[in-house]
């Protein structure tokens, strides 16, 4: 049993180094003495398991030695272990398993966020605020999110049954849930900024975010939309064909979109614009920030090289790197940089990663100027090289994406992040909608632009919900609350918004403090005039 468990051991080993020779092992091997150095750690591996004081895991022993020969590259190839591999499979697919609610464990109950778009539980009528307290005859108090997931995910036709405590309903109501694909989106909303401003966010690239995308634009269309606000902030990236499709999507004729050079030349791509689309003449602004990424940069390098729109917000992450999965036969896989992608300029953005820690406290520590930054003097520098846009404007390579204009949301205060921390906008809300929310829902019905425009908390709500901030450990602190009291309810409004009309509520309220989104806003004259679509 032991030898045979050896023997996958090193099956995992010899895949993930055959990972790096690819198709030509033979010849690499005398170059580089692989071979020896894969009897070397053999023999390592075969002393420790033999002579060392303890028992030990030989799976354990051999992911670390992964995981320690990763960390000698770059900070984006990593090793994905096989418990993980389900959940990082199924973001980027786009649907999972399961009865389809957003959820949180709020004092030891298992309450309901929000029923999932398209899933079966909004079908059955399941509501944000429902406490699931027993799950196929179980009490499901005390449960952990991990059970959550066992409990209710499973193979699209089986059925789990619930029973549902809400607020209004005495008794407790009961529903068989028959399990289904759920969708998750990666356009997070669509709405209208104003009667002519489209609005859409986008979290991550995944499976179908092009198709998402075209549906969203189409409704946005029916809505009256002239000019659009792109939003990629804190989108980490995903795949790259998906980043290539939507840059088509806005960049008109046979334009080169991004193109990518690695060691090996199978892996050179170069990446046309080829479909003709109604977005080509649409004014655009694209927003970006320092958790904008890899497929982010693409799209904003692509615009920004091609003077297709305007570039607001922070500078971008600064991941220039392309990423291959390969997986292995235990169920794990091993994500490795093949590549460099470069903008149509020929810009690689990606920052230097020698000293991994100041890879990452660099991007914290990193300090902007406000202002118009057209002409990308900002981040002048004479390290770093210098490239044009279509039209002759200077940007540089190596370090992101920097912005046309230089944005920067307002720091949170201490009072405020404590808020966050503690969960209080979501635990107030819940408390808030118990007591009030038949009023909410009989005074404004479906009608978000009402709530939006109407809706305020009372004095007494404000004081109550800092005596429930205090209550849950949000220390108060008078000077940041009246620095941040607008947007502090600004947000707990949003909350309820979400809760009436999920993501499309949440962002309708939040935006209008968002000061990117409101500079955006003025900036649409100039947007045309870089696109010459004036």
């Amino acid at each position: 049993m032991r030898f045979e468990k050896f023997k996958f051991v090193l099956a995992v080993v010899l895949l993930s180094v055959g990972i790096f020779l690819g198709t030509q092992i033979d010849k690499v091997f005398g170059s580089d003495n692989l071979l020896e150095n894969l009897r070397k750690f053999n023999d390592v591996l075969t002393y420790t398991q033999r002579y060392y004081v303890d028992e030990t895991d030989s799976q354990k022993l051999v992911e670390s030695a992964i995981k320690g020969m990763l960390n000698e590259l770059d900070p984006h190839s990593v090793y994905i272990p096989a418990k993980q591999m389900q959940t990082v499979e199924e973001e980027f697919k786009g649907n999972f398993e399961g009865i389809g609610i957003e959820f949180q464990i709020v004092n030891d109950t298992l309450t309901v966020v929000s029923p999932i778009t398209g899933g079966p539980s909004e079908a059955l009528g399941i509501l944000s605020g429902d406490r699931i307290i027993k799950i196929d005859g179980e009490s499901s108090i005390g449960i952990t999110n991990d059970d959550v997931r066992k409990r209710l995910r499973g193979p699209s036709g089986t059925k789990v049954k619930v029973v549902i405590l809400r607020t209004g309903v005495k008794e407790g109501i009961e529903y068989v849930i028959t399990r289904d694909k759920i969708p998750l989106y990666s356009v997070d909303a669509h709405t209208m900024l104003d009667s002519k401003t489209g609005y859409v966010s986008i979290s991550r690239f995944a499976e179908k975010t092009t198709d998402e995308l075209l549906d969203a634009l189409a409704d946005l269309d029916k809505r009256g939309m002239k000019q659009l606000v792109l939003d990629l902030r804190n989108n980490a990236g995903g795949f790259l064909n998906q980043a290539f499709m939507i840059s088509d999507l806005f960049i008109d004729g046979n334009k080169k979109l991004v193109y990518t050079r690695g060691r090996r030349s199978e892996f050179n791509e170069d990446y046309y614009a080829s479909t003709e689309s109604l977005y080509e003449k649409v004014p655009l602004i694209i927003l970006i920030n320092r958790g904008s990424a890899s497929a982010s940069e693409i799209v904003s390098g692509a615009v920004q090289d091609w003077d297709r729109g305007l570039i607001i917000g922070e500078t971008s992450f600064g991941k220039g790197l392309v990423q291959r999965q390969f997986s292995l036969n235990d169920g794990s896989a091993v994500r490795l940089t093949i590549s460099e992608y470069f903008t149509p300029s020929g810009r690689l953005i990606q920052r230097k990663y020698s000293d991994k820690k100041k890879y990452y406290e660099d991007l914290m520590e990193r300090e902007e100027t406000e202002g118009e930054n057209l002409d990308h003097k900002s981040e002048q520098d004479s390290s770093r090289p210098t490239f044009t846009t279509n039209k002759g404007r200077k940007v540089y390579g190596g370090g992101g994406i920097t912005p046309d204009y230089l944005v920067k949301n307002d720091k949170l205060t201490g009072y405020t992040t404590s808020l966050l921390r503690q969960n209080v906008f979501y635990l107030f809300a819940l408390k808030y909608i118990d007591v009030n929310g038949k009023a909410i829902a009989d005074k404004y019905g479906n009608n978000l632009k009402k709530f939006d425009s109407e809706f305020r908390f009372s004095q007494k709500d404000e004081k109550d919900f800092v005596e429930f901030a205090a209550e849950k450990g949000a220390k108060f602190d008078q000077t940041d609350f009246d620095q941040e009291k607008d947007y502090i309810f600004l947000r707990l409004k949003g909350q309820l918004a979400r809760n009436y009309w999920k993501n499309e509520g949440w962002y309708t309220v939040l935006l209008k403090g968002d000061k990117q989104v409101t500079k955006a806003l003025t900036l649409f004259d100039k947007a045309k005039e870089i696109a010459g679509l004036k």
